[in-house]
C-alpha cells in the first residue's frame, strides 16, 4: 500500500467551440477543475470535475481549504473510505453540486491512479462489459439552432453512423417544436433515434401537453421535463405518456436516484460523474438501475464516461459533446458512430500539460505536501 504524498489543484476554463442554448441557459464558459495526486511510489493520478458557467472558484476554494489537505497521509488504495470521510467532513454542505463536483474531481483522480498502477484501462477495472458504444449526438440540436441547420445535422450526424440526435425543445409555442421535430424525423427516416431534451423548463401541465405531441415522432426519450427535484411530478408524468422519461443529471446522491427508480419517473438514467461525486458513486447508481431494469445513459463528459459505459451491461448510448479537445494529446476514439474506450491503463485521458498550464487561471492553484 503507498500513501498520498502530494497532491495539486489548479482551474482551466474552456470556451465552448459552439454556441450551447437550451430552454433556461447559454453555455458561456466550462470552467474545469483539475485534481494531480502522487502517492509515496511516485505515481500519479488526475481527476477533474466542471461547471457549465460559474461556480468553478467555489469548488476550488472547498478542495483547497477542507478536503485536498485531508488526503495527505491516506492510502491511496481507500477510495471508498476516503470518500465517506470528505462527504461526512464537508456534511453541511452536501447534498449539493459544489460538495459532488470536488468530491468528483478527488475521486476520479484516484480512481486514474489505482488503475494506473494496475496497468488497466478504466473500462477493464470496473467490469469490461463491452468494448464500444454507440452515440447520439447534442452538439447540432440547440434550440437557437434553425429547423434547416437541425435536419443537415442530423443528417450529417446518420452518415457518419451515429444512431441518433437530441433536439432541444421548449420554444414558446408547442407548434414550435412540433415543426422542428416533424422535419427532422421526415429527414432521418424512422430508423434514426431523436432524443428531446426539455432541460427542467416546463411545469407538469406543459410538460403533459408536449409529451402527447412527443408521442407523434417516435421520441426515444424526453429529457428532464419539469425541475429535477420534483420526483412525484416526473413519475405521475411517466404514467401518462408512452415515452421514456429521462433524468439524472441534475441529481447529486444515490438516494435521488433510489426515489426515482422506485416510483418509475425514470425510464432513462443520466447520471453524471461529475455531478454524482465521481466513479464510486457513479457505479453504485448503474448497478442500481441495473437492479431495476433502466438503461444508464450519461450527460457530457464523454471522455470520461465512455469507461464508464463500456463498464456496465446496461449503457446503450454515449453523448457525443466533446469537451477536452484543447487539453489533451490525442481524442476519444470514434469510429462509425460508435465511441471507443482507451485500452491505456488509467481514465485514458491523454492530458497535454503544456495546454493546461497556458490555461490554468491565475491565484486557484494549490499544492500540497
Amino acid at each position: 500500500m503507498a500513501r498520498i504524498v502530494s497532491a495539486e489543484i489548479l482551474m482551466v476554463d474552456l470556451e465552448p467551440k459552439v454556441k450551447r442554448t437550451d430552454a433556461i441557459q447559454s453555455f458561456e464558459s466550462q470552467e474545469t477543475p483539475i485534481v494531480r495526486i502522487v502517492d509515496s511510489d511516485g505515481a500519479e493520478g488526475v481527476g477533474y470535475a466542471y461547471t457549465i458557467g460559474q461556480g468553478g472558484p467555489a469548488v476550488m476554494s472547498l478542495l483547497r481549504d477542507t478536503m485536498v489537505p485531508r488526503l495527505i497521509g491516506r492510502e491511496a488504495e481507500d477510495i471508498g473510505r476516503i470518500w465517506r470521510d470528505l462527504l461526512f467532513a464537508t456534511h453541511a454542505t452536501a447534498v449539493g453540486a459544489i460538495t459532488s463536483l470536488a468530491l468528483a474531481a478527488i475521486d476520479t483522480a484516484l480512481w486514474d491512479l489505482r488503475c494506473r498502477k494496475a496497468g488497466l484501462p478504466l473500462f477493464r477495472m470496473l467490469g469490461g462489459a463491452k468494448d464500444s458504444v454507440p452515440m447520439y449526438t447534442t452538439e447540432g440540436g440547440w434550440l437557437h439552432i434553425s429547423t434547416e441547420d437541425l435536419v443537415a445535422d442530423a443528417l450529417a450526424a446518420q452518415a457518419k453512423g451515429f444512431a441518433g440526435s437530441k433536439i432541444k425543445i421548449g420554444r414558446p409555442h408547442l407548434s414550435e417544436d412540433r415543426e422542428r421535430l416533424r422535419a427532422v424525423r421526415a429527414a432521418v427516416g424512422s430508423g434514426y433515434e431523436i432524443m428531446v431534451d426539455a432541460n427542467q423548463s416546463m411545469s407538469r401541465a406543459e410538460a403533459t401537453r408536449r409529451a402527447r405531441m412527443l408521442e407523434e415522432f417516435d421520441i426515444a426519450w424526453f429529457e428532464e421535463p419539469m425541475p429535477a427535484d420534483d420526483v412525484m411530478e416526473h413519475a405521475g408524468l411517466a404514467a401518462s405518456t408512452s415515452v421514456p422519461i429521462a433524468v439524472g443529471e441534475s441529481m447529486y446522491s444515490l438516494s435521488q436516484f433510489k426515489d426515482y427508480l422506485v416510483t418509475g419517473g425514470a425510464s432513462i438514467v443520466q447520471v453524471d460523474v461529475a455531478r454524482i461525486g465521481g466513479i464510486t458513486p457513479w457505479m453504485k447508481v448503474a448497478h442500481l438501475a441495473e437492479a431495476h431494469n433502466v438503461p444508464v445513459c450519461p450527460h457530457f463528459l464523454m471522455e470520461l464516461h465512455v469507461s464508464l459505459v463500456c463498464a456496465i451491461p446496461n449503457a446503450p448510448w454515449l453523448e457525443y459533446i466533446p469537451q477536452l479537445d484543447g487539453l489533451t494529446r490525442t481524442q476519444m476514439k470514434v469510429s462509425d458512430g460508435r465511441a471507443y474506450p482507451s485500452t491505456a491503463p488509467g481514465l485514458g485521458i491523454d492530458w497535454d500539460w503544456d495546454a493546461i498550464d497556458a490555461a490554468r487561471i491565475d491565484g486557484l492553484t494549490a499544492k500540497f505536501g
